[in-house]
């Protein structure tokens, strides 16, 4: 807020990774009307608003510098559709809020600086572990002489039956629920204790519900550990996801 006013400034920030989408409109003109609702439902003031066409890891991108440097002279927060619209850099993301930059996004409207930390730390985390995960499957495949990529030319003699697809269900299911209880355990790591917080971060990040609903519930965080012995272990407390 500026000095001797109550009101409260939003800057808009708007990005695309492509010359394309950036020439046509389209992806800059979804996040500008994401962008322009949620300051709208607040009560802001958006008083200017920046786009580039760059990555999200390009920290250099002149919109992105101007939008922060309107953000410090107002005291604005600074808005963005999706947080990745920002930055994908966690470090990033942590330096803006300890200089005092007030960072929202669209698609989490309740979501606070704190959740904004975690959300942006778990991301990063993830998809390290995903390019790690791939890479080594990648390298196992070729060591044992397969043939990545392309049509293999199979096709199975006759469709699934219906026993076989029961079980393949039922697995998917199982999967599901550790998958979940991981994501818990990751909430947990970072000092969120009660079901209800959880519920609120796990909602705020955008994980979807075991029945792929887009709000959890504290309940909701009940059951998927009750389902799963063992989620709350040692190995799992204290470790940064």
């Amino acid at each position: 807020m500026r000095a001797g006013s109550t009101t409260r400034y939003a800057v808009g920030l708007y990005r695309v990774s492509t010359a394309e989408q950036g020439q046509s409109g389209l992806g800059l003109e979804a996040q500008q009307a994401s962008v322009r609702a949620f300051v709208a439902s607040q009560g802001w003031t958006l008083v200017s608003e920046h786009s580039d066409i760059a990555s999200g890891k390009d920290d250099r991108r002149p919109g992105f510098q101007a939008a922060l440097l309107k953000c410090r002279q107002l005291g604005a927060a600074l808005v963005a559709a999706r947080l990745d619209r920002i930055t994908r850099r966690a470090h990033t993301l942590s330096q803006l809020l300890e200089d005092g930059v007030s960072i929202r996004a669209a698609d989490m409207p309740g979501a606070d600086d704190l959740m904004m930390r975690i959300y942006a730390a778990m991301a990063q985390k993830e998809r390290e572990l995903i390019s790690a995960r791939t890479k080594a499957a990648l390298a196992a495949a070729k060591t044992r002489g397969t043939v990545l990529g392309g049509d293999r030319g199979y096709r199975p003699e006759r469709g699934p039956e219906a026993g076989a697809a029961a079980v393949a269900r039922r697995r998917a299911a199982e999967r599901a629920s550790y998958r979940l209880a991981l994501e818990i355990e990751r909430v947990r790591a970072y000092g969120v204790q009660s079901h209800a917080e959880m519920a609120r971060v796990l909602t705020a990040r955008g994980v979807p519900t075991p029945r792929g609903g887009r709000v959890w519930t504290h309940t909701t965080v009940a059951r998927v550990l009750q389902r799963i012995p063992g989620s709350t272990t040692a190995a799992c407390r204290g470790q940064v996801p």
